[in-house]
């Protein structure tokens, strides 16, 4: 069974934005991939006439030409490929240009997926308009987003007949939803939709989903959103979509025998952030279903405190359906009630939970889900009111879902997974993750007859892929290192033995004050990487002050700016200084005067307190590996050299990499961060 992660029933389908027109390729065109990347990528050759890459001079790079010869390779043969490729080369360019050749002459498209939306966006709206223009080849380039991304206008529609008032809880949300109709009459475009569902309290009512869908028997059919841009999939070249979806994918592949998928025939696979791969494969492989997900579906039927919802009409059926909703509803707070109280008492956001012993089963709500599911259907099946009968089978289904989900969770089904419980902006989760991620991914990614590619600038530790390999599976085909264009003279890594080490008690007073020697001495310019929010949230209280009398804006993730304004703003604030935990270690990309020193506060060592974490070392404690030495240094010297990497993104780019953890010096592991980076260590 899958639950995607908003408890959620999978979507059946998935939705594209376009940017560009159909092609009329040439069928008697020969295929020469390589061929068309010599070209492109030479001296002399078609990159080399452009002027300017956004607004960036063009720069030959050989390691750009290297990369993009070895992808043709692999399309060529269908082979797979695995490519670190450092900041500077060019990757997307480096890949995009094969792809392109690929696509078009093959009439199936290519696949490219990314664990960032900035990263997607960048594709999308920059890069392949830019080599579409310059390389003269008509392709169609789209954005595949899951449904629920997309407005459905019969719920709208819904929403603003005369079960309004039943539907819509509270009088704010009648406003949003009178706003959201006349801007789409006045002709508002998709952007205004994208703002609409992240900005929203209505969008969960007013969004497509697959159970609650009528296809082409909606009345809105043709103008339907979702349908207008799933259209536009048959003429696609490029599809680039997250790794979140295309993960799902795989795994609705693997549950149905390739029926129901998310994502277009695609005829290979490049997978750009391929360092995330592993976590990724294990949150959207595995199962998550939340108390939020569950109480809203089930006020969508009746909300007894408001008197609202589907539910709300005359009949004696009717109430009796309201009143095995308000069942459900109490026996689904008693069984999250039982892990809410675990959380509280262990005192952590997460516990793991024994994944060899099941925890007692539900019955009682497990039977009373399934009973609302079977009469749902049955009043769905004699209802007159079509839309009344696609929201109550979208509904069952959920219901259903939840049921089995619940079985699944506490009885274990799921082998090889590590089981545990968190809690997350005042709701309760239940998630289970495999262990066996790599042997998974073998399967169902790697030994296909479609070409996979992965590439990322942090694949391998003292120069070896044997860890990423390992924990992928990857297998199939060639793996490349590639030389970084930047030079080591660039930066400096500055380093110290004079700190105490982090578990010390004085480590928080020493930290804040060497930051603020740093920062101060660099004239502001900075971010400071923090691995927690505490420590991060004590040195904004020690700091703050300080710096505004220097007169350095200060950035503090969490109080209220979204990362990408974060971004934004220390992009055109000069000598701002950024404070920012796990997002900014990675997908940051600040060239230029407005960053030149990187603090790094502590070593990124995973905390052995992540269920997943401990599971994932204890499983290799069993083979008799040293999880230490086969996990969490190699891991931590990744994640090391990606926040290294926020700071030199172009030849031009010159500046410090400062690391507060006296262990880089003082232990013997401390070599193999300092020799991760190819730069000159100096003392501080």
């Amino acid at each position: 069974m899958i639950i995607d992660r908003d408890g959620e029933m999978p979507a059946e389908d998935f939705s594209l934005d376009e940017f560009s027109v159909s092609y009329e390729p040439d069928q008697h065109d020969a295929v020469d991939i390589a061929g068309f990347c010599r070209e492109f990528f030479s001296a002399g050759g078609t990159l080399a006439g452009a002027s300017a890459i956004n607004n960036s001079p063009c720069e030959e790079r050989p390691q750009q030409l290297a990369m993009s010869l070895a992808i043709a390779r692999a399309l060529e043969s269908g082979s797979n490929l695995c490519v670190e490729a450092p900041t500077g080369v060019g990757k997307s360019f480096a890949y995009l240009i094969p792809l392109i050749r690929f696509a078009v002459n093959s009439r199936r498209p290519v696949l490219i997926t990314t664990e960032t939306i900035n990263l997607q966006h960048q594709l999308i709206e920059k890069d392949l308009p830019f080599l579409r223009e310059l390389t003269g080849t008509d392709f169609r380039a789209v954005l595949a987003k899951g449904r629920s991304n997309y407005l459905c206008r019969r719920r709208l529609a819904l929403l603003s007949g005369e079960q309004r008032d039943q539907l819509l809880p509270v009088p704010q949300m009648v406003l949003e939803t009178e706003k959201l109709i006349s801007d789409l009459e006045s002709g508002r475009d998709c952007n205004y939709i994208d703002g609409v569902r992240d900005n929203s309290r209505i969008w969960h009512l007013v969004c497509c989903e697959s159970g609650n869908c009528a296809g082409p028997k909606c009345e809105f059919y043709r103008s339907c959103y979702y349908f207008k841009a799933r259209r536009k999939w048959d003429e696609a070249d490029i599809v680039v979509a997250n790794h979140a979806l295309f993960l799902t994918d795989i795994a609705i592949r693997r549950e149905h025998g390739g029926g129901g998928t998310l994502l277009p025939d695609y005829g290979a696979v490049m997978i750009d952030e391929a360092h995330t791969l592993e976590n990724s494969a294990a949150s959207h492989l595995g199962l998550h279903f939340s108390r939020s997900a569950l109480t809203s579906t089930l006020n969508r039927l009746f909300n007894s405190e408001r008197a609202k919802g589907l539910l709300m009409r005359p009949g004696a059926e009717i109430l009796e359906l309201r009143a095995l909703v308000q069942r459900a509803r109490d026996e689904s707070y008693g069984f999250f009630a039982d892990y809410a109280g675990m959380l509280e008492k262990s005192g952590s956001h997460s516990l793991r939970l024994n994944e060899k012993q099941a925890d007692p089963l539900p019955e009682t709500a497990v039977n009373v889900f399934t009973e609302l599911a079977e009469k749902l259907d049955r009043l769905a099946e004699n209802a007159d009111d079509d839309n009344f009968r696609t929201e109550l089978s979208a509904n069952c289904e959920k219901c259903r879902f939840f049921a089995d989900a619940l079985v699944s969770f506490t009885g274990r089904t799921i082998p090889d997974a590590v089981y545990f419980i968190e809690d997350e902006q005042d709701t309760v989760n239940c998630c289970a993750a495999p262990l066996n991620v790599a042997q998974l991914l073998e399967e169902l990614l790697f030994n296909g007859d479609i070409p996979v590619m992965l590439c990322s600038a942090t694949l391998t530790v003292a120069g070896s892929f044997d860890h990423f390999l390992t924990r992928t599976g990857f297998t199939g085909g060639e793996v490349i290192k590639l030389d970084s264009p930047f030079s080591p003279e660039q930066a400096r890594l500055l380093v110290t033995d004079r700190m105490p080490e982090p578990n010390a008690p004085n480590y928080l007073p020493r930290l804040a004050e060497t930051i603020r020697e740093l920062v101060i001495s660099n004239n502001g310019c900075a971010f400071v990487l923090f691995t927690s929010y505490q420590s991060m949230k004590y040195c904004q209280d020690a700091l703050q002050d300080c710096f505004a009398v220097k007169d350095l804006p200060l950035l503090v993730q969490g109080n209220g700016m979204t990362r990408s304004a974060m971004l934004r703003t220390f992009q055109t604030t000069p000598h701002c200084v950024l404070f920012g935990t796990d997002s900014f270690w990675t997908g940051v990309d600040v060239p230029g005067e407005n960053l030149s020193l990187v603090i790094i506060t502590r070593l990124p060592f995973a905390s052995i307190g992540s269920p997943l974490t401990s599971a994932r070392m204890e499983k290799l404690e069993n083979a008799g590996k040293s999880s230490f030495t086969c996990y969490s240094l190699p891991e931590a010297v990744l994640k090391f050299r990606q926040g290294a990497g926020r700071l030199i993104r172009t030849r031009q780019d010159r500046g410090k990499i400062a690391v507060l953890d006296s262990r880089i010096v003082t232990r013997k592991y401390g070599r193999d961060f300092i020799n991760s980076l190819p730069y000159k260590v100096e003392y501080f």
